[in-house]
């Protein structure tokens, strides 16, 4: 019998109480790398001794172990695991014998897992990061104000009053000495921005590339539009605090948006598509692309290939093949998958949902970027690439695929649950992810997504989804920083992804992801321009999409997809309106993509680029939310960080709550739905509606013809598996980089 316990007992006196202790064959303390796990062995081990009178023996060879679980390749683990092997031998006298080595302990040497225990407390050092840049704010604010209004004051009394007020010129010296050279920089910086904005036309640079770009558009009415309209202060108190908390769009910290203008060439729309096998999803690809220059391409997978299963005739996989999602398991999928696309074009993107086995779709897709690269040179040169030529070719493909893989396995623990392996061992594999980028120089390319969306559609309300999403985040720059990568590499490979719902908050959710992310990574972590940018993705609710009164859901769509223009999203899906049904048809798609057209193409409004700037609720929200979300940092911190939390179910538990807050509501009728709950048809007849949309279901034909090219994949290159899979095995023992 092995009886399996914490460091949780209490005090050493509480042993005597647990039987288990006399009549267990093997004890394990498990959780080792916790806070007294060491003392609460020796304690153990000591009791284990009292039990059975063990005198002679020493407490540390007694069959009491100290394990982490969790932990892949655990030393402690794999003591235990010699240790049931021997007891098996001894007790029934059969002998197994192991490749593994034994470790000589009975306990974990390793105690460091994924954030170190003085780092724990990041979350709320950020919040009080935050905090007090905008106390400092505040403070600096009303100085320059004071100066200011004694320096008017000087302007109206003249010299000739000044020279019999001492006490006044000492005030003024003391307002001046009062205010911060930095300061009076930021409200020079002010009237600089302004006159820029004034012209007709901005000049800036991204990655040393000149962009100029008209500031002003003209309505059908003759009127002059500005992209950017100003602000009017004459106060520079007021200029300064506006510069700290909002700044002009493209300028620290970001509120406004990470870049000065929305590029003109480019809508940030996505095309989102997978179906069936890798040829059905290319040909929507190319459908839902073909009258747009920039092939912003978002793949969805299949069940099947989400947890990481390859197609097979079993029963509960043969159904899900390429429903829902498409079906990939090979690299010659992934080639058919993006057949026609150019990988490495400039105004070709790639975003991939997938997060168990993300570290193999990314590599897959890699090696199709380079194999494309490959074949455009035996097309050009008639030849095949020398050894130089190939490692060049290589490097020029990673170094100009464009594009994001999700890999957010924290939210998927949290919300989604396509986790395949530990925590601890996807974290390293996403780490060695991040390190080969930045070896490899791959810096168009986003390592991580890190995602609300899915907190969202599990349940939470967007202050839970924005809070969890950005301590999310913070783990991973936590993490990274604990294997020795440097901020300024790491930062800028990581993105955002957030749903948008019909909420309040989901107007500011990306004000309040820039401004938080930037003051944390200027003055936290000391992170360069580029790591205080927070690019994000925004797909409209699925949450919020219904199957009554189905045709609503476009109405939905389309405020949800304007909420996320005005806040200057890097990029946006729109959900098609039969969702809440059946994967999208291609009228349905083409009516969801038309949502975005119109908005960017059409609506008036859109042609300014910051309409939430200087609205007195977006400013309250702002503040609100932001509050909010420190308070919700705090509150994981108290858990023992987002890992600590997760490990009780903090998450989870909140996520729940929400989501069952929200249907009592619905279903209560107190949280109005149009067409659902209230304003309903009464002559409605869903069953007959519904029965005319198309359902989108893989045929056993395209099932069949995914399972012979798995077959085909397997016989090819079934010489190569077994040394490569060794290979692969021999590295993640060794601690290698296994990306």
């Amino acid at each position: 019998s092995i009886y399996v316990m914490t460091a949780e007992f209490g005090a050493p006196s509480q042993l005597e109480k647990i039987d288990m202790l006399d009549y267990a064959d093997i004890v394990v303390v498990n959780k080792y790398e916790k806070k007294g796990s060491e003392d609460a062995l020796r304690d153990v081990r000591k009791q284990v001794q009292r039990n059975k009178k063990a005198w002679d023996t020493d407490p540390k060879d007694l069959p009491v172990y100290g394990t982490i679980a969790s932990k892949f390749n655990d030393d402690g683990i794999t003591s235990l695991y010699h240790g049931l092997l021997d007891l098996i031998a001894e007790k029934k006298q059969i002998q197994y014998e192991s490749t593994l080595p034994r470790s000589g302990a009975k306990e974990s040497s390793s105690k460091t897992i994924i954030i170190p225990g003085e780092r724990t407390r990041y979350l709320a050092e950020i919040a009080d990061t935050v905090r007090e840049y905008h106390k400092r704010s505040e403070n600096q604010s009303g100085a320059v104000r004071q100066r200011w209004h004694l320096q008017e004051t000087a302007k109206v009394l003249g010299d000739s009053e000044l020279d019999g007020l001492a006490g006044f010129k000492e005030a003024v010296s003391q307002a001046n000495a009062m205010v911060e050279g930095e300061t009076d920089q930021l409200i020079a910086e002010y009237s600089h921005c302004s006159d820029r904005y004034e012209k007709d036309e901005l000049v800036y640079h991204v990655r040393d590339k000149e962009f100029r770009l008209p500031l002003h558009s003209r309505s059908l009415s003759h009127s002059k539009i500005p992209k950017i309209a100003l602000p009017t202060f004459t106060d520079p108190g007021e200029q300064y605090a506006w510069m700290r908390k909002e700044n002009f769009a493209g300028n620290f910290p970001y509120t406004a948006g990470v870049f000065p203008l929305k590029r003109d060439d480019e809508d940030p729309t996505r095309m989102f598509a997978g179906e069936g096998g890798p040829a059905d999803t290319n040909r929507r690809f190319k459908l839902l692309s073909g009258s747009y220059p920039a092939k912003r391409l978002s793949t969805a997978f299949d069940s099947v290939t989400l947890y990481g299963f390859d197609p097979d005739r079993r029963p509960d996989i043969y159904g899900k093949i390429g429903t829902s999602g498409v079906s990939i398991c090979t690299l010659d999928d992934v080639k058919l998958l993006y057949d026609g696309f150019d990988l490495c074009a400039p105004n070709t993107s790639v975003s991939m949902t997938i997060n168990g086995p993300a570290p193999m779709m990314l590599a897959m897709f890699m090696n199709t970027a380079i194999a494309q690269q490959t074949d455009r040179f035996r097309e050009e040169k008639g030849r095949e690439p020398s050894g130089k030529e190939t490692k060049e070719i290589r490097q020029f493909a990673l170094s100009n695929v464009r594009g994001t893989v999700q890999a957010d396995i924290l939210k998927e623990d949290q919300g989604q649950n396509t986790c395949i392996f530990s925590i601890e061992f996807a974290l390293k594999m996403m780490g060695d992810i991040q390190q080969y980028f930045i070896d490899h120089q791959v810096r168009n390319f986003y390592s991580v997504s890190i995602s609300g969306y899915h907190i969202a559609e599990a349940g939470a309300n967007p202050i839970t989804q924005l809070a969890l999403t950005l301590a999310n985040g913070f783990t991973y720059v936590e993490y990274y920083l604990s294997r020795g990568m440097d901020i300024n590499e790491f930062a800028p490979s990581l993105s955002f992804f957030f749903s948008n719902g019909m909420d309040p908050e989901y107007t500011v959710i990306g004000r309040v992801a820039r401004r938080i992310w930037a003051v944390a990574m200027r003055h936290k972590y000391g992170g360069n321009e580029k790591c205080q940018k927070l690019k994000y993705h925004i797909q409209t609710s699925g949450r919020s999409l219904h199957s009554q009164d189905i045709q609503f859901n476009d109405i939905r769509t389309s405020l949800q997809g304007l909420c996320a223009i005005y806040d200057n999203c890097n990029s946006l899906h729109t959900n098609a309106f039969d969702e809440a049904i059946t994967t999208p048809s291609t009228e349905s798609v083409r009516r969801a993509l038309a949502v975005q057209l119109i908005i960017n193409r059409e609506w008036g409004l859109a042609k300014n680029e910051n309409p939430l700037q200087g609205s007195f609720i977006v400013d309250e929200l702002t503040d609100l939310v932001e509050e909010a979300v420190l308070v919700e940092f705090e509150r994981i911190t108290e858990r023992g960080g987002v890992l600590g939390a997760m490990e009780t179910g903090y998450q989870r538990g909140k996520i729940q709550e929400e989501s069952m807050y929200y249907e009592y509501l619905k279903h209560s009728g107190e949280f109005p739905i149009i067409g659902v709950n209230t304003f309903e048809d009464p002559d409605a007849n869903y069953a007959e509606m519904t029965s005319h949309l198309e359902l989108s279901r893989s045929t056993n034909e395209q099932k069949d013809e995914q399972l012979d090219r798995l077959e085909r994949f397997k016989t090819t290159h079934g010489s190569e598996s077994d040394q490569a899979l060794e290979a692969l095995k021999q590295t993640a023992l060794d601690g290698g980089n296994m990306f």
